[in-house]
């Protein structure tokens, strides 16, 4: 039987097409009522200058000897770190930002020829999470499953192929530093071998989302990325900008990328295979009035048949969440959202 793919696991919960399509940020004076929410956002954009070294994640060198251990510790204190060594080119890193800021600065119409379908999962257009909210986010995206070339051919007829080469140079450099990084932590939740069988194949899943934020007229009314926690065993996000805040203990509190660094957290799958040990941080991102921002997220996940289960280790020695396909719980999480894991908890 054919294994079946993310994008598949995607169509099968399609969106309507008024949750696709992005309003042409670029001729916005004013901040429409369709992206205004309710209650104020606290933005305070010169966090970073007065509180520079206050993100709530380390600082791990991945050379570090103890890097394992740090990154585990980490995990389960943050959900997350900030990783300088991570042994990615300067130049790939460099060349998909180049072809990221080109896609966004595209005219409005050329990007729409990439639209994505209401029963698509990639090419340009909103959240696939706006449904769940009210209001509109100050955002607009470009996801990527795989080869970019279907889409990028859309965008570039005749001058598709330096997106496509710089793209797969960034995403062949990501699968080898999450495969890395999560063999560290299945060691540390002592995965057994035979649950790692898909760990170095074709049949992982993985998703590319690149990210634009435009400068917003009115941030503290704004949205650029409701809260929200991702379907991944971890999310590696290349981000040079302040705007991202993550929920700890009840409040927002913002995340200053350190220069040379990836910005590295754990996602739902994660959370379930170390039965609640690591967290998986509820996270937004907030618009800003002073300067456009851009990022690149990759996701990383077992294959879509891949049964996801509590690893019972140490004092957490019964199961909270039941075992699940990645397939089925991107169905589960595609109608509950937020209360996902709730959904699967024993």
């Amino acid at each position: 039987m054919k294994m079946s793919t993310l994008n598949e696991a995607y169509l099968e919960h399609p969106l309507t097409l008024g949750d696709i399509v992005p309003i042409d940020f670029s001729s916005s004076l004013s901040l429409p009522d369709s992206h205004t929410w309710s209650q104020p956002i606290d933005v305070d954009d010169d966090f970073s200058l007065k509180n520079p070294a206050s993100s709530p994640m380390p600082i791990i060198d991945l050379m570090d000897p103890n890097a394992k251990k740090l990154i585990a510790l980490a995990c389960e204190n943050f959900g997350g770190f900030h990783l300088k060594n991570h042994g990615i080119p300067l130049a790939v890193i460099q060349g998909a930002e180049d072809e990221l800021q080109r896609l966004f600065s595209l005219p409005t119409q050329q990007k729409m020829k990439a639209l994505r379908s209401p029963a698509g999962a990639t090419g340009y257009g909103i959240p696939r999470i706006s449904p769940f909210f009210p209001k509109f986010m100050w955002h607009e995206g470009f996801t990527i499953i795989g080869s970019p070339s279907h889409d990028a051919k859309k965008l570039w007829p005749n001058d598709y192929q330096q997106f496509c080469d710089k793209i797969e140079n960034y995403q062949k450099e990501m699968n080898t530093l999450a495969e890395s990084l999560t063999k560290m932590v299945l060691d540390v939740l002592e995965i057994p071998e035979e649950k790692r069988k898909w760990m170095g194949t074709s049949d992982v899943s993985t998703l590319l989302q690149l990210n634009f934020y435009p400068s917003c007229p009115e941030p503290n009314r704004a949205m650029g990325l409701a809260p929200h926690t991702d379907s991944s065993i971890f999310t590696i996000v290349n981000v040079k900008e302040s705007g991202l805040q993550l929920m700890k203990e009840g409040k927002w509190i913002p995340v200053q990328p350190p220069p040379d660094t990836l910005l590295v957290h754990a996602g739902d799958f994660l959370h379930m295979m170390s039965n609640g040990r690591f967290c998986s941080p509820l996270h937004r991102v907030v618009s800003t009035v002073s300067k456009k921002r851009f990022s690149i997220a990759y996701f990383y996940s077992p294959p879509t048949d891949y049964v996801v289960s509590p690893s019972l280790t140490g004092d957490l020695d019964v199961a909270r969440f039941r075992d699940v396909t990645v397939m089925e719980y991107i169905g589960i999480k595609a109608e509950n959202f937020g209360k996902s894991l709730s959904v699967i908890s024993t």
